[in-house]
Formats: structure tokens, sequence, C-alpha cells
């Protein structure tokens, strides 16, 4: 209530003159009484507008809402309407405080929403803990978290393993199993033990602040819409006001040369301050940035992060998306996902290549250790091992039999007659051989991510055909990845270079493109395509500062909700457009007419501003 303490105050005196001066018009028999008492009810409200009004004349932008109110209720004390002129501004000033308030709740939800930082942090020290502020813990520190707390700073797990609630940074309903030595993030909520984290990042550059400055930072980038509203504003005030003088002065000029038209100064005066007040633009000015910052709060909502309400724009022009394969569509971890042997048992093969590389660094062969460890299979160790570079492991058995695990060249350099299907073979693959002979091979896959199919079929809901993937891998790997989500277009075999031109053919051509990616290598697509989204959970970091728009859950079925929210936001955007337009030119019509008085034109200014802004918080309760 302190809020609209003058609202109140002038809302009291307003009420009391106007009961007055139906049952008691002798308090008001002096004309200059009734002013003075109506003056007195008129300054609490009017004084901070005046203000505002005088500051915008000092900046020499005479034409705007401000100077638009003075002059209406200037006028009305002129021509003797005072309550009136209080009312103009009263309900303005009503207006303005619960348009500014839907805004402040707009930003403090979507604050409250990702700030969700602990206040304090659990540090260890000498076996003991102390709570301090996360502003004073360090890189290298270890913090407590128990279970049902959020975890304070980013850092990295030590304890074996603990399954997290990360829906306040992804929008992920499903928890998160961590081992240890991964990466656990600022506003994590651990579920079932408790941990030690090691801090790895002050708390001003944790994941979850960089979060809240984009979020921030995307509200003060303009989307066109809203851009043009501005500049329409402009024009318009100025427009109105010359608009709402002719409304007054035409009909004298029309009384000069048509003697039998009676031509009252005051009557028409009237007419054109009501022109003035259903003109104002605010519904527009407030609520159309309101529906971007709602639809950016919206986003984030569902671990999508959009740089700027001018990115909400641009996705609902796209008709092309182009997705980087692996760690977008795949997720860019190999599994053994068939086990073709010869003459040893599919486990036997399986534990001879993961012994043989159990001590290798690369992904291929790490992927087969893990494989071989989830069934329990028995290592042994070699008299001699000697990894080869780009081709494989050689290794000499207790027995003296000779080795290979790798690909085919290396089983071709060492004489091995490998099957001819080997050389047609689209998948990737470790082969084996012992003593000269062919005994399998493993086929690893880039693993398909759950929603993949899914996000493929969603664009195509949406009416986006023209799908493609672009990767660094062999065309045939890439040309069958792309069959399993029937997506026709696939080029692989491509370096950085050679993606930015497919993406600059793609323009050339007309088409809106979006691109979607996660490597470092992608950052040059992202920042060339119409827009550009990085997968930001597992993204490098380089991709994600290009990008315009940042899927926090890593899962490429948020692209068509991404698309979607853009789409309705839009929607509401024009609703808004339209709605407030369409109403004040009736108005503006019917009080140029004299069938609107200044109260319908000033509950008709604050009724349309406040559906505009009712109608741009619907996008922050919507379902994607």
């Amino acid at each position: 209530m302190k809020k609209y303490a003058t609202e109140i105050l002038s809302f009291v005196l307003l009420a009391a003159g106007l009961v007055m001066r139906s049952s008691c018009p002798d308090v008001f028999r002096a004309e200059w009484v009734e002013m003075v008492y109506f003056l007195a009810a008129f300054l609490p409200v009017g004084i901070p507008v005046l203000r505002e009004a005088a500051e915008y004349i000092l900046k020499k932008e005479y034409f705007n809402e401000f100077t638009l109110m003075v002059l209406a209720s200037v006028g009305a004390f002129y021509i003797g309407e005072y309550p009136e002129g209080v009312a103009v501004m009263l309900f303005y000033s009503v207006g303005e405080k619960l348009q500014e308030g839907a805004v402040e709740r707009a930003r403090g939800h979507i604050r409250a929403l990702l700030d969700v930082r602990p206040r304090t942090a659990r540090v260890v020290r000498d076996g003991h803990t102390e709570d301090v502020a996360p502003e004073d813990v360090r890189p290298g520190d270890v913090v407590e978290v128990r279970v049902g707390e959020r975890v304070p700073l980013d850092g990295v797990l030590l304890s074996p393993h603990a399954t997290f609630d990360t829906a306040a940074l992804t929008g992920e309903s499903i928890p998160r199993l961590i081992g240890r030595d991964a990466e656990v993030l600022a506003g994590m909520i651990v579920s079932d033990t408790v941990v030690n984290v090691r801090v790895t990042r002050p708390v001003s550059e944790s994941a979850l602040a960089r979060i809240l400055a984009m979020v921030e930072d995307a509200a003060e980038r303009k989307a066109p819409a809203e851009l043009f509203i501005r500049k329409f504003a402009r024009v318009y005030t100025p427009l109105v006001t010359l608009l709402a003088a002719l409304v007054v002065f035409i009909p004298y000029l029309y009384g000069v040369f048509v003697s039998d038209f009676h031509y009252v100064f005051s009557e028409w005066l009237y007419r054109g301050l009501v022109f003035l007040v259903i003109s104002c633009p605010c519904a527009l000015v407030v609520s159309i940035p309101l529906g971007y910052f709602g639809g950016i709060g919206a986003a984030s909502r569902q671990g999508i992060l959009f740089k700027g309400g001018n990115f909400l724009d641009a996705i609902t022009r796209i008709d092309t998306v182009v997705f980087d394969k692996t760690g977008t569509l795949t997720k860019g971890t190999f599994e053994v996902s068939d086990i073709r042997s010869e003459t040893l048992s599919d486990n036997d093969l399986l534990a001879l290549v993961a012994s043989m590389e159990q001590h290798s660094n690369h992904p291929l062969a790490q992927a087969v250790v893990r494989e071989a460890r989830s069934r329990s299979l028995p290592m042994q160790t070699f008299a001699h091992e000697e990894e080869l570079s780009g081709l494989g492991m050689k290794v000499q058995d207790a027995d003296g039999r000779v080795c290979l695990a790798g690909n085919i060249r290396l089983l071709r350099q060492e004489g091995v007659v490998c099957p001819p299907e080997l050389d047609r073979f689209d998948d990737t693959a470790v082969l084996c051989a012992v003593d000269g002979r062919y005994e399998g091979c493993l086929v690893l896959s880039d693993m398909m991510k759950e929603d993949s199919a899914e996000a493929i079929r969603a664009l195509r809901d949406l009416k986006i055909d023209n799908i493609q993937v672009l990767s660094g891998d062999r065309q045939g790997i890439v040309t069958k990845f792309a069959k399993k989500l029937g997506i026709r277009r696939a080029y692989g075999e491509l370096m950085p270079e050679g993606k930015v031109a497919h993406l600059k053919e793609l323009k050339e051509q007309g088409h809106r493109v979006a691109f979607v990616g996660d490597g470092m290598n992608d950052a040059p697509v992202l920042a060339l395509s119409d827009v550009g989204m990085a997968m930001g959970g597992l993204g490098s970091d380089a991709a994600i500062e290009t990008a315009d728009v940042i899927i926090q859950t890593d899962q490429p079925g948020k692209v068509a909700t991404a698309i979607r929210l853009g789409q309705y936001t839009h929607r509401i955007i024009w609703q808004n457009i339209v709605l407030a337009l369409g109403i004040k030119i009736v108005i503006l019509l019917l009080g140029a007419m004299g069938l609107v008085n200044l109260w319908a034109a000033v509950f008709a200014d604050v009724g349309v501003a406040m559906l505009a802004i009712c109608n741009a918080l619907r996008i922050q309760l919507a379902k994607f």
C-alpha cells in the first residue's frame, strides 16, 4: 500500500470533492475554491509526471506520454473540468505503477528462478566444517554439501558418486548420476548422499553466474518489433498531438466559412483532450518489451537461453536446421554396439581386445575396456606391448602369440588376410588378429541421444523439412546415421572451413539457417548462421560464447521447443500491437466525434495497457 500512497491520497481527495460537489454545492460556490481544492488532489500524482515531462523537455524530447498527460490535465483545468483533470493524472499514475509492477514481477520471477545459489558454503578445513559466504571460498577449497542442499560453487566431485537434481540449471526432470572427478555446478541439488566437492571456480565465474548474466544481457538486446515500436512512438506521439490540435481548430475554421455552425472552443478543446489521453502509446511501449522478457524467462525454465529478444524473433523465420553430428545428435562417447567373432566366443574376443587396449587413452580403446568391465570379464597382462600411432596395439602374450587390435591398415601391414567386406564397412570397428589369423572385430558406435529421432519429427511438425547433418566423420558413417533419423541430406568428411562453405551456400540460396553444434570447431559456423544454437551442458566455451541460443540440457529436442516458444512469443507481441492500436483508433474516432468523455478515455487507456500486459504475461504460463 505504501507504494500507492500518493494515488490513495489523490483518490480520497477526488472522491470527497465529487461528493461535496453533488451534495454540498455551496462549498464550491466560488470557482477558485473548487480549482484550488482539486489542484490539491492533482498535485500528489501530478508532480512526479510533471517532473518526468520536464526532464524529457530539457533533453529536447518534447513529445512523450508524460507531456501528453500534462497537456490533457492542464487543458481539463483550463475549461473548468477539474475532477476529470485529476482523474486523467490519477489513473495514468496507477496504470504506470501497475505496469512497473508487472515488469518487476516478471524480472524478479526469472531472477528467483535462476539465482538459486546458496547464501553460505560449508568449507572443510582441518577435519572440521565452517560456514562462510560463497564469495570467500577460493578454488582448491573443499566444500561439503548435504542431502537436499544446493552446491554453492562449481567444482569436481570427490565422493565416489552421487545423484544430483539439475533442473534449476538445465530444466531436466530426471536426476543425473555423477561420478568421482566429474564436474558439478552451482545450483545442483544433492539427492542421495553427503558429498565433498573441490571448488574449481570462484562464485563470480560459475556456470550459474554466467546464465544469470546472459539472461540479464538478453533483456537489453532489442528485437526488431521492439525497436520498431520505440521508433514508431517517437513519430506517433507528435503526430497525435498535431491531430488533437486539428480536432480543436479545424471546426473553428469551418465555422468561419459556414455561418450556421456554432463553434464552442471549450467543447472542441475537451474533444482534443480526449484524443490526447487515448492516444498515449504506453500500452505498446511497456507490453512489447515485457513480452520478449517473458519469452526469455519461459525459455530459461526449459533450459534454453536466448541471448536477446532479437533471436526470439529471428528463430521464427528459420526454414532450415543444420545439425552437427558428434556431441549434438549423438552422446559424443563410443560404445560397443556389436561383436563379430570368427573362432572365439564374443566374450573371449572382447576380453582379449580389452586386455590389449586397457592402458591406451584412445576413446575407442576406453569404450572397449568399459564394455569388458561392465561384463566383469577378466583382463590379462602381456610381456610385450607396443602402441602403433594411428594403427592400434601389438602385443605378445605369455604363450608367445602375437596379437593385434586396431584398424584394417594395421592388420594388412602385418600381413593378415581380412574379409573383403571390411573394405566396404561403414561402421567404426576395432579388428583383432592372433598369430596372423583374423579373429573378428568389435563394432563401435557413437550412440544416438535418446531424443534425436523425436527432435527431427518435431521439426517436421513445425513444417521445417530442410534438415541436414554436417560432420567430420567418414561419409559412409554419416549417411548411415542420418538414414536412421530419416534425414535425407548428410555431408561427411568436412573440416570447419567445409562446414562454413556449406552454410554460405545455403544462405546464398535464400535459406534462413539455424545451426546446432557443440564443439570448438563449430564456432565459425555458429557465428555465420542466422541463429546459432549451442549445446551448453557439454559444449565448448567457444561454441557457447559464439551461439545466439544455448541449450543447457544438451537435448536436440529443445531446438523445436525453442522455435515453438519463439513463434508463441511472436504471436503474443503482434496480438498486443493489433489490440492496442485497434482499440485506440476506435476510441480516438469516438472522442473526436464527442461520443467519449475524459473518464472513458482514461479507463480505455489504462485498460488497454493492462490487457496487453496480462496478455504478455501469458507467455510465462504457457506449456511448450
